[in-house]
């Protein structure tokens, strides 16, 4: 674990978020060529490249990490100097991977979450269509292919969470679509012997979103927080890039499932609470907690690629004092209290 550091401003944040340390590092040594990022255009896919980009420098060579986005509408690839490639493309048109050049190690973040009640076909076409479209075009690539903790049925919270071993049972279309990818890709790491992790991810955080930002916002703003769904796992958004860097190693056909996320479980309840005491001010709480939520087991994760750096109660102390300070925040909420699926 590292110790706890204040961070002051977003330039700090950024930093630090693409900081690699050693293990990446050792990592990026072991690639046998370029890194591509498809669908990189998100809030974790800019500092994932850089922070691969940075790894590789380290390392002493020169492979090439190409963010793949639709559009870069906000600049947010413009001001990095760290020497990443940026190809705007449309993901949903066959054509389009016809242009993109190999690349022996693919990153597939590509993916729609929020929305999808209001445009099911959309979101289908996003996480499946695109899956199949990437997963044969790079059919000969390593693939870490992003998936999420939504694919697993609710846990009691008085458990371990569930491991890989639990079988899916996704609440919702964006789930079922979420799984969807993931069979798209699991196919092609069998029938083709495409090397493949499914990377379940829940939820990554860092100091501008994510659940504790959404619970310490509705302490410090003294606005209700719903209860029902009383426990949820995070881990920060810069170990979460870590263990995708790293996860190259653990490509497997047939794919390997790996759950991401932080080793203990976190209860909304007392995480407000300790909110409260930081901001001097007494959190506004509704109903109770209900005997399950989504919870996940991350121990396979932490056997096979070690500890997070950054353990839960160092996030909490890092985005307590950020939004003490003002820092900014994204105001897109992460909705983990939603129990039917519908986002």
């Amino acid at each position: 674990m590292i110790t706890t550091q204040r961070i002051d401003s977003e330039e700090e944040l950024e930093e630090r978020l693409t900081r690699p340390n050693g293990a990446d590092i050792e990592a990026a040594a072991q690639w046998n060529g370029d890194l591509m990022v498809l669908g990189a255009g998100g809030k974790m896919g800019p500092s994932l490249v850089v922070r691969a980009k940075r790894a590789i420098q380290a390392a002493g060579l020169k492979h090439r990490v190409i963010a793949v986005v639709r559009k870069d509408r906000d600049g947010v690839f413009a001001p990095h100097k760290d020497g990443v490639d940026l190809i705007e493309t449309d993901l949903l048109d066959p054509e389009s991977y016809t242009r993109l050049p190999d690349a022996p190690n693919v990153v597939f973040m590509a993916g729609r979450k929020f929305g999808s009640l209001g445009d099911q076909p959309l979101t289908w076409a996003t996480n499946v269509w695109a899956a199949g479209l990437a997963a044969n075009r790079f059919r000969s690539s390593r693939i870490v292919a992003f998936s999420t903790g939504n694919v697993y049925p609710f846990m009691p919270v008085d458990g371990p969470g569930a491991d890989e071993s639990v079988g899916a049972a996704p609440r919702g279309e964006y789930a079922q679509s979420a799984l969807g990818r993931e069979r798209i890709f699991e196919y092609f790491a069998t029938a083709y012997g495409t090397p493949t992790v499914i990377y379940r991810l829940n939820y990554a955080v860092d100091l501008r979103y994510g659940v504790l930002v959404d619970i310490g916002k509705k302490v410090k703003e003294g606005r209700e927080i719903d209860l029902t769904t009383g426990y949820a796992n995070v881990i920060w958004q810069g170990d979460a890039n870590s263990y995708c860097l790293r996860s190259f190693a653990l490509c497997t056909s047939p794919a390997r499932l790996l759950n991401v996320t932080g080793l203990k479980t976190i209860s909304v309840r007392k995480t407000a609470e300790k909110f409260g005491r930081y901001f001097g001010k007494a959190p506004v709480f509704a109903g109770e907690e209900a005997s399950t939520a989504l919870l996940s087991n991350a121990g396979l994760c932490a056997e096979l690629l070690g500890p997070a750096e950054v353990d839960e109660e160092a996030l909490f102390t890092m985005t307590a004092e950020w939004l003490n300070n003002g820092g900014t925040t994204l105001g897109k909420p992460t909705k983990f209290e939603i129990r039917d699926g519908q986002f």
